[in-house]
């Protein structure tokens, strides 16, 4: 009898575990976050838009200045476009895309995640009308405020606000120029012509902003009491960091090194990573030149912006003599009242990176308190966005749409009002607040994906749509949850409901063609099956591009190792494969050591033209 009930309570931990391990699905909730930046767009809606309840809004925005500054993304549950966290976000779903390419593109996702860097870097390169004018902020926030109206519905005044050398704005020109230089990188191996534009207004942008210094918020007061800005000097900082990594010229890491000081780059050690101060993600990505031996005669300061990064995620751990970042009864990292979760997930988000660069350089963080393993780190930034999910006091996910039980009472205009396509006539701007701001029932359009503002230190929230601290969701909040939510789908040992890319409609595409069909080498007698698919396909100027997919299918009984296989008539870039010694020769990645029976991986190549020849070289 105590045998089977130790077999009993063996069996009970095992499931207990098991259950935990599979408690969250990181890929859906990953799919949702997409959606949310969906549901954001402003402008003209494409017709593969998957948030069905919006239309087309905000289609005159920039006219009454003679500029067209349609498109972008309304910030939050208003229709303000605030060019500071605007451009944040974009900032920050480039570096998701760029540090988990692998993962994202395993989860069918690598369309979306690019389309949502698009939807915003589209519209700044609109907004950079010379080398020395931004068009900052469309719409004023005291105005947009005042009324409670859907995007399609707008009666408040379409402003727009610019920056010039008259009306600097370092902070947000710098940020700016930082979004489009990271987006150069994510965007490099798909389409390599609008990379290059991308670099072209990233320097003009950063040359501007530290030629012609001042805050953006002193040349536009409006925005002063919705994102004040605090100093500029971390977003010069962060831009040329961003424009070295995208560009690999020494000027720009030059300029980070000789303004470390200066700047506060190497004396500034914080708790904090937002829109406002990036000092945090400067740090962990010079500290990652560092570990890649890439310092050269400047390895002395990078030591210093890494002992700064190291300052950063002892603080997030608990490990900093003291000075830790402030955290919740129930695990959330504290920082303010209004919209908490946004530096919640931005750290989150920062250790996730910075363990993999420790592993990376098998290295270890040696902390007041003691030495940390980089795995300590990465299970910090796990129990921020589990506690997102649903591990927390209140057992409520906190990502609108995930789980069974969530905020309904958004504090988003959209989501609050019915859509236009059910209720046609328009909604007023008091009769908003009248009708459908006060109603006691749940919002009618689910806003999924969204990020609310979360509960207070103490755990607490009250879903109420008038308490717009936490129940109102912000781009900044969402952002960093793309680069999260991909890494530990990528680490779970649960494999998640991908959604089926026959669905995905990629975002480097005007038109999507996913069918299957064996390569015409494909060969009977190799154990190794090709299938070529056309993923995506889009137009710069008269060529055509295609972003070619190709399923490499182990069709035999037996493991296949030592794969390689001869790629001919390539022209663009593969990613997927690792290249060899031997002239158009590539073989399995370094993560995919065995191709199992009936097991498969991918690869894909984007070039104008044909498809290029796939063929089986050798194998064991």
């Amino acid at each position: 009898m105590r045998s089977l009930s130790f077999c009993i309570f063996i069996f009970l931990v095992a499931f207990k575990a098991a259950a935990v391990a599979a408690e969250y699905n990181y890929a859906e909730a990953l799919d949702k976050t997409f959606l949310f930046f969906e549901a954001q767009r402003s402008g003209k809606l494409q017709e593969n838009q998957r948030v069905k309840w919006r239309g087309d809004s905000g289609l005159k925005d920039g006219s009454l200045q003679g500029v067209d500054l349609v498109g972008g993304y309304y910030d939050a549950g208003d229709h303000v476009k605030f060019g500071l966290p605007a451009a944040f976000t974009v900032t920050m779903l480039a570096w998701g895309t760029i540090e988990y390419r692998k993962e994202i593109t395993e989860l069918n996702q690598m369309g979306h995640a690019l389309w949502a860097i698009r939807w915003g870097t589209d519209y700044f390169m609109k907004a950079h009308t010379q080398p020395n004018v931004l068009w900052a902020q469309v719409g004023d926030g005291d105005s947009d405020h005042y009324c409670w109206e859907r995007a399609e519905d707008m009666t408040t005044p379409r402003e727009a606000f610019k920056l010039d050398q008259y009306h600097p704005g370092s902070d947000l020109a710098g940020e700016t120029a930082a979004a489009l230089a990271a987006s150069a990188i994510a965007f490099k191996p798909y389409n390599s012509s609008y990379s290059e534009l991308l670099l072209l207004h990233a320097k003009q942008l950063f040359s501007f902003a530290d030629r012609f210094r001042g805050l953006y918020d002193d040349s536009i007061k409006c925005a002063k009491q919705f994102y004040t800005s605090s100093g500029y000097s971390d977003d010069l900082l962060w831009a040329a960091t961003w424009l070295y990594l995208a560009t690999n010229e020494e000027y720009y890491l030059k300029y980070v090194v000789d303004n470390a000081e200066y700047m506060g780059g190497t004396g500034w050690a914080v708790k904090e990573f937002s829109w406002d101060n990036k000092y945090a993600g400067v740090q962990i990505l010079l500290s990652k030149v560092l570990m890649e031996g890439r310092g050269g005669a400047y390895t002395a300061t990078l030591k210093q912006y890494k002992a700064k990064a190291d300052y950063f995620a002892c603080a997030c751990v608990q490990k900093n003599a003291g000075y830790n970042v402030h955290l919740t009864p129930g695990g959330l990292m504290y920082v303010r009242e209004w919209n908490n979760m946004q530096y919640a997930s931005a750290a989150a988000f920062l250790l996730a990176v910075y363990s993999d660069h420790l592993s990376a350089a098998n290295a270890k963080l040696n902390c007041p308190d003691g030495q940390i393993q980089p795995q300590q780190l990465f299970d910090f930034a796990k129990s921020q966005a589990d506690y997102i999910l649903g591990k927390n006091p209140n057992s409520m996910s906190y990502l609108i749409g995930y789980g069974p039980k969530y905020p309904v009472h958004v504090h988003h205009r959209g989501s609050s009002i019915a859509s236009v396509y059910n209720l046609h006539s328009p909604v007023g701007c008091v009769q908003g607040f009248e009708t459908w701001y006060r109603r006691n029932e749940g919002n009618p359009n689910v806003l999924h994906g969204a990020l609310v503002g979360g509960p207070d230190q103490n755990d607490k929230f009250i879903d109420d749509r008038s308490n717009y601290e936490q129940t109102e969701p912000t781009l900044t909040a969402c952002a960093p949850l793309v680069g999260l939510f991909s890494k530990l789908q990528g680490s779970s040992k649960t494999s998640g409901n991908y959604p089926k890319e026959s669905t995905v409609p990629h975002q480097t595409t005007l038109t999507s063609n996913n069918q299957e069909t064996a390569g015409p080498n494909s060969n009977t007698e190799n154990p190794v099956e090709f299938l070529h698919s056309i993923a995506s396909t889009w137009n710069v100027g008269e060529t055509t591009y295609y972003k070619h997919k190709v399923i490499i299918k182990n069709t035999s009984q037996k493991p296949i190792t030592d794969l390689k296989v001869a790629i001919e008539n390539l022209s663009g870039s593969l990613w997927g494969l690792s290249p060899t010694l031997e002239n158009r020769t590539y073989q399995l990645p370094p993560w995919l050591k065995v191709l199992k029976p009936g097991s498969q991986c991918t690869f894909v190549y984007v070039q104008g033209g044909p498809q290029a020849k796939v063929s089986v070289l050798s194998y064991n």
